[in-house]
């Protein structure tokens, strides 16, 4: 008995130490009386930030590369992290695979400002190399608040870090593409970073869980998340290939057209303020 008080003690104390990572210093005093944590805005963020230098990435990065976007966008776009160009001008996807994404969102009548784009990891890998763990932990609570502030119906999740590390798995993008998933945040412990870390590094077995597997769940009252973790709820993640990828297997455009097909009409069904795809404006 003492002995399963002192785990209860040591996950609430592990539990609360990871809120208060994330910003979140009040919680609800039950779910009949819910007063909503007021999430940080992404300028308060921005500024948390600061010139950071929590990884090693600081000493060789040119710009660090926050995202930019509609502050209250239906679909936030998360890759992996910036490359050169955007490490040059401290703004996401603005190099060859940007400008392909910028084509990719205008194929499903939606422009570049009407989403948020944003990476993983906000600072530029030396040589383009995969990100490490560390640097993935020190950037995700900051990845969380965005979130928190944007508050999107969907994000889609580009290539395999990005999937995986939202997703908390080790399945490859060609499995994990073209579904919707619930998200769920991950304690720092839980996050994944591709392949090349896990090697290193414990590995979690993979817990993703299809969108319409996890909404019987929950119906079922199974695999319910805190009702202290506000802020997530109801957003979804669905994976497509990074347009960096599609720029070295241009055969694989046409999938990527289609995820992005399933995204716009899943908003449109669900908001009825976005174009569906394929059907012209007038």
């Amino acid at each position: 008995m003492h002995q399963q008080i002192r785990e209860i003690i040591f996950d609430l104390k592990s539990c609360l130490e990871y809120l208060k990572g994330m910003g979140i210093t009040v919680l609800p005093a039950s779910e009949s009386h819910t007063e909503r944590v007021s999430s940080p805005t992404l300028e308060e963020i921005r500024m948390e930030l600061g010139d950071c230098r929590r990884c090693k990435l600081h000493r060789t990065r040119h710009s660090l590369v926050f995202g930019e976007g509609n502050k209250k966008a239906k679909l936030m776009i998360i890759g992996e992290g910036p490359g050169y160009e955007e490490d040059i001008q401290g703004r996401p996807f603005v190099g060859k695979a940007g400008q392909l994404l910028t084509k990719i969102l205008q194929s499903v009548h939606l422009q570049r400002e009407e989403v948020y784009i944003t990476n993983i990891i906000k600072c530029r890998p030396p040589q383009n190399r995969n990100p490490e763990l560390e640097e993935i932990r020190h950037c995700y609570p900051f990845l969380l608040k965005q979130i928190q502030a944007i508050q999107p119906q969907t994000i889609c999740a580009l290539g395999t870090f990005a999937a995986q590390t939202l997703l908390k798995t080790d399945a490859k993008i060609t499995t994990l593409r073209g579904k919707f998933y619930e998200f769920t945040p991950l304690e720092n412990d839980a996050i994944h970073g591709g392949d090349d870390i896990n090697k290193t590094s414990r590995r979690v077995e993979s817990t993703t869980i299809p969108l319409a597997e996890s909404s019987l769940r929950h119906r079922k009252g199974e695999g319910k998340a805190p009702s202290f973790l506000t802020g997530f709820a109801g957003i979804k993640v669905f994976p497509t290939y990074h347009p960096a990828y599609l720029l070295r297997n241009p055969e694989r455009k046409r999938e990527v057209w289609e995820d992005m097909k399933q995204i716009s009409k899943w908003m449109v069904s669900h908001d009825g303020t976005s174009q569906p795809a394929g059907e012209n404006r007038r």
